[in-house]
């Protein structure tokens, strides 16, 4: 297997009188990894997204992206190589902002983050049709709308597309269906797997739901009490039943 592209090695992350949220963690991310993960409340599940993010400093242990520890590095450094899309769907969207704006906006990953109206040339309004189609609840009739005038489905899909128009080393997937209803999570979830599958992104998803961890994704990682209790990945993990998952949240 090839050298992973963010390492984490004996990670620790401690909290008030030095409580233990991750726990000398271990855990390697290679190229294409599309990684389901799953954990009680208070496993470390959202920690671990924050501490790669680099929102949350780690007491000890080495964090790298490449042969780089970037444990020092702050969060807005990583985000030219490092997306998220959180569990609210107001978050990570300029809700005053058109649609179109937005992805405007999203493609200056990396580089200095200026808007200018004559960016939105017919060609790219076109491209931008295009690209909102594919997630299947008309947002690409809504490219003139203000973000913040969309509906929660319709705004957490714009979210995933801003985090992947310029694709990203590793998208980090915090909870991005669980506030939406039934209907609009499935239609979010199955769009995402195929621009994960599609476009060969390297991501991580935290998921309550088991089908869902179980369907999507060719590793699959169960946190317990800040360690890593489970990983298996490809014929292993496709093996597994709701059972065998459950037998690790009763520890």
């Amino acid at each position: 297997m090839s050298k992973p592209v963010f390492s984490l090695q004996n990670i620790t992350v401690t909290v008030g009188d030095n409580v233990r949220i991750l726990d000398n963690l271990n855990f390697d991310i290679f190229d294409g990894d599309f990684i389901t993960v799953l954990g009680t409340n208070g496993a470390g599940k959202s920690t671990l997204f924050n501490t790669i993010a680099g929102n949350l400093k780690i007491a000890s242990g080495v964090l790298k992206h490449h042969d780089k520890n970037i444990a020092n590095d702050s969060a807005v450094s990583r985000t030219d190589y490092i997306a998220r899309v959180f569990q609210d769907p107001k978050m990570g969207t300029a809700p005053r902002m058109t649609v179109a704006e937005n992805l405007l906006l999203a493609e200056k990953r990396g580089k200095k983050r200026t808007l200018h109206s004559r960016g939105l040339t017919k060609e790219k309004l076109a491209e931008y049709a295009n690209i909102t189609k594919v997630m299947g609840n008309n947002l690409d009739t809504r490219l003139q709308t203000a973000t913040g005038n969309l509906s929660g489905g319709q705004r957490q899909a714009l979210s995933f597309l801003m985090a992947t128009r310029v694709k990203p080393e590793l998208l980090l997937l915090d909870e991005h269906t669980a506030a939406l209803d039934p209907k609009t999570s499935e239609q979010l979830m199955l769009a995402t797997n195929e621009q994960v599958t599609k476009n060969k992104l390297t991501a991580l998803m935290i998921t309550h739901n088991l089908a869902d961890a179980l369907k999507y994704g060719n590793r699959l990682i169960i946190l317990n009490a800040g360690k890593i209790v489970l990983d298996v990945r490809d014929s292993d993990k496709a093996a597994l039943d709701d059972t065998q998952i459950l037998k690790y949240f009763m520890a």
